[in-house]
């Protein structure tokens, strides 16, 4: 998949954070490089492929659970809660294996490149056959999702995620897990290691051109502390990225409080489990300390903005955290939308709504909050810019569409950020190589196709 031949493509425009705007920017390519940027090329000179609209670096979907993709609008037919939708995703979780896996995370993932994506960030608990027996392999579930973003032709980090515990309860103690918890349990921290080393990542953690891996908490619903440093040493080992989901409800934090007296910010710090390859994805429910120590640490924030707003779980102090000190990332999790540009425009109207002002975020921080941030938190932090020696990883999104007609050059961000959405990408390359062209996918044939075949098979 990765690593095309020497290419040459033209820019109408172009973006990243070290080049700024530019118009007529000759992208040239080799391998699965950037070997040259050049700005204010005479277009009529040239012989090259051509790329109408802007071209920024490819989008990082920082946080994703592919399953979940099965029950956009599902769970939208009855009125429920964060928990009782989460009752309706064990039901899809216990009817996945490893074929039908990767049939649905390919099609998943090829949605994702024709949202301009070129890296996924997978945080994966789904490991284990039903009633919790290991696979021959008992990382066959793990490695469907590699072969999967292979087959949609993006990247992935596949978080693998240590999740031991079925929660805890309202007076704090844990509960042991049962039903299709017991899929996505190892024995203890120790043995999540073991399995995670036989996936055979290299001494930097790449599983290949395409694939790293990373390790995840799911949350101190699922972890107890004192099996939390196991994880945190292994992805010191590696240099991997470590997530958790952090505070994403209120009752998560009242059980952690009558659990440990502590929140889960200071659960995570006091194992070790916090620093500049950490994410704390969603972080909605944060108090003045937790922003200061996460920012303090250089955590990375995910906020998934879409899949927050569907689940009712609240707004996230992004701009008190960015301000703090921590890089933001975006995510579209559950997939209630898998729209990049959304997740990035709803971190600024969340702030508005919270404070009925504008101007929090400007259309840059976004954009690089979408690509170049959540590149890095995924471990790959040459890609997210177009410079030479880069990865050549970018997407080109039109300006001349319903939604981004009519707006001058200068404020061609602001109108993809602000206005374009998924529909509006028309190119998308990853390692120098065509994923997306003409709005069309050149590996998967009709993903909306595919998508209705894997999704079906396990609702029908």
């Amino acid at each position: 998949m990765i690593g095309g031949p020497a290419r040459a493509w033209l820019a109408e425009l172009a973006w990243s954070p070290a080049l700024g705007l530019r118009a007529d920017v000759l992208i040239e390519t080799s391998g699965d490089r950037i070997t040259r940027v050049t700005p204010d090329i005479p277009s009529s000179e040239l012989r090259v492929t051509r790329l109408p609209g802007l071209t920024m670096p490819g989008l990082a979907n920082a946080h994703s659970h592919a399953f979940h993709r099965t029950m956009r609008g599902v769970t939208e037919t009855a009125r429920g809660t964060f928990w009782t939708w989460r009752e309706h995703m064990y039901e899809v979780a216990d009817r996945l294996d490893p074929d039908s896996y990767l049939a649905l995370a390919t099609a998943v993932y090829a949605e994702m490149a024709l949202a301009g994506v070129s890296c996924v960030g997978e945080f994966h608990y789904l490991h284990h056959g039903q009633g919790g027996t290991p696979y021959t392999d008992p990382n066959e579930m793990g490695r469907a999702l590699i072969e999967a973003a292979r087959l949609a032709g993006i990247r992935i980090t596949l978080l693998d995620t240590c999740y031991l515990s079925g929660g805890l309860a309202a007076d704090g103690r844990q509960q042991p897990l049962e039903g299709t918890q017991l899929r996505f349990g190892d024995a203890d921290a120790a043995a999540w290691a073991a399995r995670v080393e036989a996936l055979g990542p290299d001494s930097v953690g790449s599983l290949g051109p395409h694939a790293r891996l990373g390790a995840a908490i799911h949350s101190v619903r699922a972890v107890s502390p004192a099996q939390m440093p196991e994880v945190a040493i292994w992805s010191h080992r590696y240099g991997a990225p470590l997530h958790a989901h952090v505070s994403e409800q209120v009752a998560e934090n009242r059980a952690c409080l009558a659990a440990y007296r502590a929140t889960p910010a200071e659960v995570l710090a006091e194992a070790g489990a916090l620093g500049p390859r950490s994410t704390a994805v969603h972080a909605t429910h944060l108090t003045d300390s937790d922003i200061e120590l996460l920012a303090g640490s250089r955590c990375h924030a995910c906020m998934c903005p879409t899949t927050e707003a569907n689940l009712a779980d609240g707004i996230g102090p992004a701009r008190a955290l960015a301000d703090e000190g921590s890089p933001l990332t975006l995510g579209s999790d559950s997939h209630a939308v898998i729209d990049l540009l959304e997740e990035a425009r709803r971190v600024e109207l969340g702030e508005r709504l919270a404070s009925q002002e504008r101007g929090h975020f400007t259309a840059a921080e976004l954009a690089a909050a979408a690509s170049t941030v959540g590149h890095a938190s995924l471990g790959w932090p040459d890609a997210g810019e177009l410079a030479a020696g880069g990865l050549a990883d970018f997407v080109t999104i039109a300006l001349d569409s319903p939604r981004t007609a009519g707006a001058p050059r200068a404020a061609a961000l602001e109108s993809v950020i602000f206005a374009a959405s998924a529909a509006d990408v028309r190119n998308l390359v990853v390692g120098g190589r065509e994923v997306v062209s003409g709005g069309r996918h050149v590996l998967v044939d009709d993903v909306a196709r595919a998508l209705g075949a894997g999704i079906g098979r396990l609702l029908g």
